[in-house]
């Protein structure tokens, strides 16, 4: 409870790194062109998968839905982290920093689900390749895409609904470079027991049990590949799904390096570091990944850069002559 002679936070004060002196702006500059890189790169592989009719399958279709998740995701936390470097700190209100935390934390969740349902169209498409056709219809994908975005929004609203029934009315600085959920739940003056047991649960149903789930599908994929009698098939048939296992290591790699790793001293510095790999390194490599390891993803962007570049020349020839 906040005594009579304090009263409630309304602004936070986002510390970041400190003083990095001319790393900043060096910083800065990389931070800017990685997040237009994931934008760009991301952007990409949605209007290529629209725009091509090779590309219209499960596959592909969950993809984009990932993709647009991570323009999501890294634009919830990317402008403050600018702000943060350019300004050797930021000032938010406390109603703002929890309702970054919200999407951040929601889109997550999301990001997670999706590649848990990539995983599950995987295992379909490779280890039940006669019913795939039946299994994964128009109506299951857009069911289990839609189940995805609504469960990880709902269920994030549950922790940060417990968020603002905290007080805070002592320090207000958050020393991190954006809101996250442990620099929020630090600065509160009253008991956060029920805070962290509902970010507990959160975490085993929405981070633990879809990573032991994929794993298992990858499991039960990787002895169906084994049985394959030629070589050729075996390579052709784990290619289908190496660029989506590369994102998976790639994503809860970072997330369990971040957040399961103690924060202690020179530690806490460095996971701010690694904080900005997860926010904006994953979403631009994401793409680069799904594309270099995907022939039929190649093609098709060759082609819709082709179409884009004659339509410009039209365009431009048009303008000229009138």
């Amino acid at each position: 409870m906040c005594s009579q002679n304090q009263s409630g936070i309304l602004q936070l004060r986002l510390q970041g790194f400190g003083k990095l002196f001319y790393m900043e702006t060096a910083l800065f500059i990389l931070i800017f062109q990685m997040y237009a890189a994931a934008l760009v790169g991301n952007i990409l592989i949605i209007l290529t998968v629209l725009e091509s009719p090779k590309l219209h399958s499960p596959m592909y279709f969950f993809l984009s839905n990932l993709s647009l998740c991570e323009i999501m995701f890294t634009t919830v936390v990317t402008p403050t982290i600018l702000q943060v470097l350019w300004s050797s700190g930021g000032t938010v209100t406390l109603y703002q920093c929890i309702t970054q935390f919200y999407f951040y934390a929601s889109t997550g969740a999301v990001e997670i689900l999706l590649l848990n349902t990539m995983a599950f169209d995987r295992y379909q498409a490779i280890c039940n390749p006669l019913r795939y056709s039946l299994t994964m219809g128009s109506k299951t994908q857009r069911f289990l895409v839609c189940l995805d975005w609504v469960a990880g929004f709902i269920v994030m609203s549950i922790s940060t609904t417990a968020i603002c029934s905290l007080e805070f009315c002592g320090s207000s600085k958050i020393d991190h470079v954006f809101c996250d959920l442990e620099p929020i739940i630090e600065l509160s003056s009253t008991e956060t027991f029920v805070v962290r047991t509902i970010a507990l649960v959160i975490t085993i149903l929405f981070c633990f049990l879809p990573f032991m789930l994929i794993i298992a599908s990858y499991i039960s994929i990787f002895f169906t590949i084994l049985r394959i009698s030629s070589r050729t098939g075996r390579l052709k048939t784990f290619s289908t799904c190496s660029s989506h296992l590369a994102s998976v290591f790639l994503y809860f790699g970072s997330l369990f390096i971040i957040y399961l790793v103690p924060s202690q001293g020179n530690s806490k510095k460095l996971k701010k570091f690694l904080s900005l790999s997860f926010i904006v390194l994953t979403p631009m490599l994401n793409p680069v990944i799904y594309t270099l390891r995907n022939q039929d993803i190649k093609t098709s962007l060759k082609v819709y850069m082709c179409y884009l570049e004659q339509k410009y020349l039209v365009h431009r020839n048009f303008s000229n002559r009138h």
